[in-house]
Parts: C-alpha cells; structure tokens; sequence
C-alpha cells in the first residue's frame, strides 16, 4: 500500500470560529501539507487542508479532524495515490 494525498474541506461552527486556530489544532494530531482558507457565502469561510496519509488510513485521520473543537463539517474533497 501506498501514501494517498488527501483534500480535506473543512466547514466551521460559525462564521465567527479561529480558522487558524482550527488549522493549529488539527496541525497537532497530523502533518498538514498546505493549506487555505476560502469564502463560502454570507461571511463564511472554510478551510481546505492537504495531507499525506497511509492508504488505509484516511476515516481515522477525518474523525482525528472532526474531534478538533469548532469544526461542523469535514469532506473528503479529493484524494490520489501518490506512488512508491
């Protein structure tokens, strides 16, 4: 098995939750690649991450994100498998 790069898009509580604070704390837990906030609508942003993981290992790694206090949503955006 392989490492698969994976795009996270992940939704706030609220428009008025820390994105950074968001990224800081998931940034904890697993090694974030790169990463960016963008507008959604009506003042809301959301942030997309990109992280290397095992190829079996991408449902633990979206629950690790989803336990990061702040975040409402987390959605695989795209995923690739990086070879050997």
């Amino acid at each position: 098995m392989g490492n698969v790069a994976v795009t996270f898009k992940i939704m706030p509580e609220s428009p008025d939750t820390d994105l950074e604070k968001i990224k800081k704390e998931i940034s904890k837990k697993i090694e974030i690649k790169d990463s960016k906030i963008e507008p959604v609508a009506f003042g809301l942003k959301s942030l997309r991450v990109l992280v290397v993981v095992p190829d079996k290992s991408i449902e633990n790694i979206e629950n690790e994100i989803r336990s990061v206090e702040g975040i409402s949503e987390v959605e695989v955006e795209s995923s690739t498998l990086l070879s050997h």
